[in-house]
């Protein structure tokens, strides 16, 4: 059994085996998040940012960490939390990133230093692709919420960074890994949640993440699942051993659309920082064939008619011999946003993308935030597996 902390749940605002006993304690806090579309009108192509993210991952170098991570901050759907840094705590805007590990401040809010700040000494430094920042590092007490305090934090304080816009800067829950050769002088740095499991507030260092289909209510829960918003058991996989997927929350997986294969068993990751659902580029060929579906240019998705829509066939992602079906509602982006992404509001755009390589790659997938806000999963680092369940969005028709 764990502790009553065992499990901390986040309320977000948007955005194998069997686990046969849920982590989860009677009731969990909760702080809200919220979701914005980050819209920049015609001159945004959401394909073409999800691929550039895709694409610095999969020729990242993974013995020097200098350039390793990638935030969601080109992403079209981000999720940001007001956290608190310092004591008295200044309130900060910051993104919730698995694709990244580093937690910083400073793009925005100027930081301030108070009694519970100490200075290392030691430099910070991550390049996200196409954001970056650079700056000094800090232990500092960081709050989520009154159960979520974690004291002598490491975070970057920045100054200078560039790609931000908006907000004051990342709440990185990636592997630690990830931080290796970001801070000066040292090989890798404590997350949030490492920290939050060596402390004992959380019983398990893993994380959960629901989100709802067209940017509805979600939950971030640390300390394992939430069986409150699972409708099946929690279904795990371990981390694969393939690289560069295996730095990353990286799984194997086929994927086929109705009865025919597109994409034969293989290693990718699961990233909330990334929108679409990206495949490698001759699967990408296959489901556009497939559906008969033409390029948009302006937005850089496939568009479908509405006779094609009727005709769309389930998208099954097979995990460790579970198979999890993405619906012909769920392939489509909502409608309600076609216009923040630049396109007709009368179009139907599809959520499959082009991660921009042949198969082959050791990174041939990402399964996006389009893919999450259907299944829940579980992100954990203790057992180093990822876990999926179905919820009652799973075959929802909200887009």
């Amino acid at each position: 059994m764990f502790p009553s902390k065992a499990l901390i749940s986040i309320l977000l605002i948007a955005l194998s085996t069997v686990d046969a006993s849920p982590l989860r304690p009677e009731a969990a806090p909760t702080l809200h998040f919220t979701a914005r579309v980050n819209a920049r009108g015609s001159n945004l192509n959401i394909a073409a940012a999800d691929q550039a993210r895709a694409q610095a991952m999969v020729h990242s170098s993974f013995s020097k960490r200098a350039s390793s991570s990638f935030s969601v901050a080109n992403a079209v759907t981000a999720y940001t939390a007001q956290v608190g840094v310092g004591s008295p705590a200044t309130q900060y805007t910051l993104l919730i990133d698995t694709g990244s590990s580093n937690t910083w401040v400073g793009a925005k809010t100027p930081y301030k230093r108070t009694n519970t700040s100490v200075a290392t000494g030691d430099s910070v430094s991550v390049s996200y692709g196409s954001g970056e920042f650079s700056g000094e590092e800090y232990l500092d007490t960081v709050t989520l919420n009154s159960d979520l305090v974690i004291t002598k934090q490491s975070i970057g304080v920045a100054s200078s960074a560039q790609g931000f816009d908006g907000i004051d800067g990342i709440l990185g829950v990636g592997p630690t890994d990830l931080t290796q050769g970001t801070v000066s002088n040292v090989d890798s740095v404590p997350t949030v949640t490492d920290n939050l499991y060596s402390k004992g507030t959380i019983g398990t260092e893993a994380l959960g993440v629901y989100f709802a289909p067209g940017g509805g209510a979600g939950e971030l829960t640390f300390g394992g699942s939430d069986s409150s918003k699972t409708t099946s058991s929690v279904n795990y996989v371990p981390i694969t051993t393939t690289s560069p997927s295996s730095n990353y929350w990286g799984i194997d997986q086929t994927i086929t659309y109705g009865s025919s294969t597109i994409l034969s068993a293989t290693a990718g990751i699961v990233d909330t920082g990334t929108t679409l659902i990206l495949i490698a580029t001759d699967a990408f060929a296959k489901y556009q064939s497939a559906t008969g579906a033409t390029l948009d240019h302006t937005t850089g998705l496939l568009m479908i008619t509405s006779e094609q829509y009727a005709n769309l066939k389930t998208l099954n992602f097979n995990i460790g011999g579970t198979s999890y079906g993405l619906t012909p509602n769920g392939q489509i982006w909502p409608r309600s946003l076609n216009t923040d992404i630049g396109g007709s509001s009368n179009n139907i755009y599809l959520v499959i993308g082009d991660i921009g390589s042949n198969s082959g790659t050791g990174l041939d997938f990402i399964n996006g935030y389009s893919f999450l806000q259907r299944f829940y999963s579980v992100f954990d680092t203790t057992n180093h597996r990822v876990g999926f369940a179905t919820t009652s969005s799973t075959s929802a028709v909200s887009n």
